[in-house]
């Protein structure tokens, strides 16, 4: 099995964030029987965050709720959770990361340690180290056990090995936002041996067959370019071909979708472990999300043609949300 930190997770891991950061949060017993499924399923990292949904509703509430109800699921998980960020934005001030961190252990409740803590995005305006070092001193004292990296550009990752062990970095990564093979984060992660997790897997949902005109786009993509009424048309396209290798394969698009995240791992000057982790609020997608469909070097060619002909129109975000930090 693959390792972060030293823990052993599956080969696919299981993201929160579509549970609570949404107008009408997942009820709880919904939740709960969703992440059963993907805990049954091997899908042991679970990826959250402070951010995601109100101080009243978010990732560590909905984990404390878990926990207290399935205790002994504790041990089973690896959670890395997202937070360093205040009104005005990224937080990376010592005092910033303080408050952050002792929110997260406020509201986990002593149910479940924090394996895993994340800036959601680099602080442009205060010193990595101070940043870093802030958060070794939770690390030192056993109340965190590692820390990784969301959403950043390449000169990040070679800058932040010089201060602290990185155990992972997050990335968006998906046949639909493939920019990390390109833009060497991958290349900075397989330099250094740091595990790749790979958020949206799935495209935002593009690249599992559900997203099929405007009508069917939640409330958050509806501001994403790549999802507007100009450029979604000219996408979906990517989605048409994507079947039809699916259809040939004998699998579900986004099986065959998530297979080929995984799969890059093979190829040369990748990281040796990529990890995505879909969210779905569905039991029957957690279980479809789950099967893991292996792809031949052919198949993973027939793929990588597709993507040096087809251009996806659009910006992974709106302006007002940073990216390649």
């Amino acid at each position: 099995m693959p390792q972060i930190n030293g823990q052993e997770v599956g080969a696919t891991g299981y993201g929160l964030m579509g549970m609570t950061w949404r107008p009408d949060p997942i009820p709880n017993d919904q939740a709960f029987e969703a992440m059963r499924v993907a805990l049954k399923n091997g899908m042991n990292m679970w990826n959250g965050g402070e951010i995601y949904g109100t101080p009243e509703c978010n990732s560590l509430t909905l984990l404390e709720s878990y926990f207290a109800n399935y205790p002994e699921d504790a041990d089973k998980v690896v959670i890395s959770i997202k937070g360093a960020v205040g009104p005005k934005g990224p937080d990376g001030s010592p005092e910033g990361i303080r408050r952050s961190i002792d929110n997260i252990l406020k509201l986990l409740n002593g149910r479940k340690k924090l394996d895993i803590f994340e800036c959601a995005r680099r602080d442009p305006t205060v010193p990595m180290e101070l940043t870093f070092r802030a958060m070794q001193e939770y690390v030192d004292r056993g109340l965190l056990g590692g820390i990784s990296l969301s959403e950043v550009a390449a000169s990040t990752i070679h800058e932040a090995v010089k201060h602290a062990k990185i155990v992972a970095v997050e990335a968006e990564l998906s046949i639909f936002s493939p920019d990390v093979l390109t833009n060497g984060v991958a290349a900075a992660c397989a330099q250094y041996g740091i595990p790749l997790v790979a958020y949206s897997p799935i495209g935002r949902g593009i690249l599992g067959g559900n997203l099929k005109s405007q009508a069917d786009l939640p409330p958050l993509l509806q501001h994403f370019p790549r999802f507007s009424p100009e450029n979604f048309p000219n996408n979906l396209e990517l989605f048409n071909m994507v079947n039809d290798l699916a259809t040939q394969k004998g699998c579900t698009p986004a099986q065959l979708a998530l297979a080929w995240t995984r799969c890059l791992a093979r190829r040369p000057g990748m990281p040796t472990t990529i990890i995505p982790i879909p969210g779905s609020t569905s039991p029957s997608r957690v279980d479809e999300n789950a099967v893991e469909v292996d792809l031949t070097d052919a198949e993973m060619d027939a793929i990588n043609a597709i993507l040096a002909k087809f251009e996806v129109r659009g910006a992974r975000y709106p302006d007002h949300i940073t990216s390649n930090t």
